[in-house]
C-alpha cells in the first residue's frame, strides 16, 4: 500500500511540476519575445496572464466539487488536455485577441489542474491521512521553476517562443496525461468518525470549527494575504532589494536563496514539523516574512540574504498549509469544493499583486515593505485567532 502511494505521489508530483512550469512560470521567460512579435507591450502579456488567474479563481470551486464526486483522475486527465489546447493556442496567437483567448483556456486549466486540484485528489484518495502526501507533492513540484525557466529559455533561444509553447503542449499530452492517468480510481466511501477534524490541543475546537464561519473567513484572508506577498516578491524582489540599498549581486543572491529555502522548509515540514499540528507550523511560517521585513528595515542591505531565507522558508511551508489547514480544520468531506472556495480571494489577490505592489514600490520605495510586512503580520494574527472555546 505504501509503495503504491509513493508511486501515486511521484506521478502526481511530476505532473504538477509540468503544470506549474508551463503556465505560472511561463511569462517570466516568454512574455518579452511574445510582446515583440505580437506588437503589444510586455505588460499586456502579463495582463493576459492576470486574466488567466482570475479565470482560475472561479473555475476552482467547480473543479474541486468534481473531484469530490469523481476523484482526481478524470479531472486531472482532462486538465492535461486543456493545458495542451491552451499552450497550442498561445503558440498560434497572431494578435492580442488570440493572446487573451489562449490565456483564458490556460486559466481554466490552472483552476482545475494546479496545487488545489492535486491536494483535493490526494484527500479524496487518502482522507485525513493525506498530509504527508500533500507535503511530498510540494517538494517535487517546488522545482518547477528550476526546470521550467531554463527549458523555456533554451527552447525560445533555439527555436522561438512559439516552438516553446508547442513543446510544452506536447509534453502535457505525452507526459502529463499518462502520469495523471496513473492516479488510482477514487472509491465512494461513507464518512466515518476518523474523518473528523484533528484536535489542536486547547487552541481549536474541532466540534465547533465547522459550524462557525470564522475559520472559513480566517483561512480565506490568510491565503489571500500570503499569496499576495509571494506573488509580489516573485515579481519585484530584485527591484525591491535595489531600493533597499543592496547591490545587483546581492539582489541576485537574495533571489537565488528563495528556492532552496522553500525546499529546505518543506523538508523540515516533511520531517520534524510533521509531528506538530499544521496550524502551529503555519503560524511559524506566517511570522517569517514580517520578521525578515523588520530585519531588513532595521539592519539595511546586510540583512538582505536573511530576508530572502526567511521569506522563502515561510512561503514554502505556507504552500503546504493551503492544503493541510482546510483538511485538519474541516475534515475531508467536501474538501475539494471548500478548497476551491477558500482560494477564490487568493487567486484574485495573486492576479492583482504585481500591479498593486509595483505601484507601492514606485511611490514609496522600500516603504512598500510595510505593505507586505503588514499583510504578513495580519495573517499571523488571524491564524492566532483560530481558537475554540
Amino acid at each position: 500500500m505504501l509503495k503504491r502511494r509513493s508511486g501515486t505521489v511521484a506521478a502526481l508530483g511530476t505532473a504538477q511540476t509540468l503544470a506549474w512550469a508551463s503556465t505560472y512560470y511561463l511569462p517570466a521567460i516568454l512574455a518579452a519575445p511574445m510582446a515583440r512579435e505580437l506588437g503589444v507591450s510586455t505588460p499586456t502579456v502579463f495582463a493576459a496572464f492576470s486574466g488567466a488567474l482570475i479565470v482560475s479563481a472561479f473555475v476552482g470551486p467547480r473543479a474541486g466539487a468534481a473531484i469530490d464526486r469523481h476523484g482526481g483522475r478524470p479531472v486531472l486527465m482532462l486538465t492535461s488536455i486543456v493545458f495542451a489546447l491552451g499552450l497550442a493556442g498561445l503558440g498560434l496567437a497572431r494578435d492580442v485577441v488570440g493572446l487573451f483567448a489562449a490565456w483564458v483556456v490556460l486559466g481554466i486549466g490552472m483552476g482545475s489542474g494546479l496545487y488545489e486540484a492535486a491536494f483535493a485528489s490526494l484527500v479524496r484518495l487518502y482522507g485525513k491521512d493525506a498530509r504527508s502526501s500533500i507535503t511530498a507533492i510540494t517538494l517535487i513540484a517546488g522545482f518547477a521553476s528550476t526546470v521550467g525557466w531554463p527549458l523555456s529559455a533554451v527552447l525560445e533561444a533555439e527555436y522561438g517562443w512559439r516552438a516553446a509553447c508547442f513543446t510544452w503542449a506536447a509534453l502535457h499530452l505525452v507526459l502529463g496525461l499518462p502520469l495523471n492517468a496513473l492516479l488510482p480510481i477514487a472509491r465512494k466511501a461513507a464518512p466515518t468518525a476518523t474523518d473528523a477534524p484533528m484536535e489542536v490541543g486547547t487552541h481549536l475546537s474541532p466540534s465547533s470549527a465547522p459550524e462557525s464561519q470564522m475559520p472559513t473567513v480566517v483561512l480565506s484572508f490568510v491565503f489571500a494575504a500570503t499569496w499576495f506577498i509571494s506573488t509580489s516578491m516573485a515579481a519585484h524582489l530584485p527591484q525591491l532589494m535595489l531600493a533597499a540599498g543592496a547591490t545587483v549581486a546581492t539582489a541576485i543572491l537574495v533571489g537565488s536563496l528563495i528556492g532552496p529555502s522553500q525546499v529546505a522548509a518543506r523538508l523540515l515540514e516533511f520531517g520534524l514539523l510533521r509531528r506538530v499540528h499544521p496550524l502551529l507550523s503555519a503560524r511559524l511560517a506566517a511570522a517569517a516574512h514580517p520578521l525578515g521585513v523588520a530585519l531588513l528595515l532595521i539592519a539595511g542591505p546586510v540583512a538582505a540574504p536573511l530576508f530572502g531565507v526567511l521569506h522563502g522558508a515561510g512561503n514554502g511551508i505556507l504552500t503546504i498549509a493551503k492544503g493541510t489547514l482546510p483538511l485538519v480544520i474541516f475534515g475531508p468531506q467536501g474538501y475539494g469544493l471548500r478548497q476551491g472556495l477558500l482560494m477564490v480571494p487568493a487567486r484574485v489577490a495573486q492576479a492583482l499583486a504585481p500591479w498593486l505592489f509595483g505601484m507601492a514600490l514606485d511611490v514609496w520605495g522600500t516603504g512598500a515593505l510595510a505593505v507586505s510586512g503588514g499583510l504578513g503580520l495580519a495573517a499571523l494574527l488571524a491564524l492566532l485567532a483560530l481558537r475554540g472555546s
